[in-house]
């Protein structure tokens, strides 16, 4: 690891998959047309890409039970009931 301007930065990582998903990500990678380092690398990036969403939203969902901004639990099925009976699809 590196430090420059007060970010930390990776300069390389290794890391050890089991045989079984190393060859099902092989596997992918040669049907994909693709290299198994690079979709490895997107599938961190979607993981690290969601979990800052995931935490975004859960700091958001903090914020407004702090502001009140809260239903009740028969404010929820409430809506719940209106939102499938609007759209018999979604039952």
């Amino acid at each position: 690891m590196t430090v420059g301007e007060g970010v930390l930065t990776l300069t390389g990582m290794e890391v050890h998959l089991k045989p079984d998903l190393q060859a099902k990500l092989s596997r992918l990678a040669a049907a994909r047309g693709s290299d198994a380092e690079i979709l490895v690398r997107e599938a961190v990036e979607r993981l690290v890409d969601y979990d800052e969403w995931f935490l975004r939203e859960v700091e958001e969902g903090l914020a407004q039970i702090k502001r009140g901004e809260v239903l009740s639990h028969a404010e929820a099925g409430t809506r719940l009931e209106k939102l499938l009976t609007e759209n018999p699809s979604r039952s």
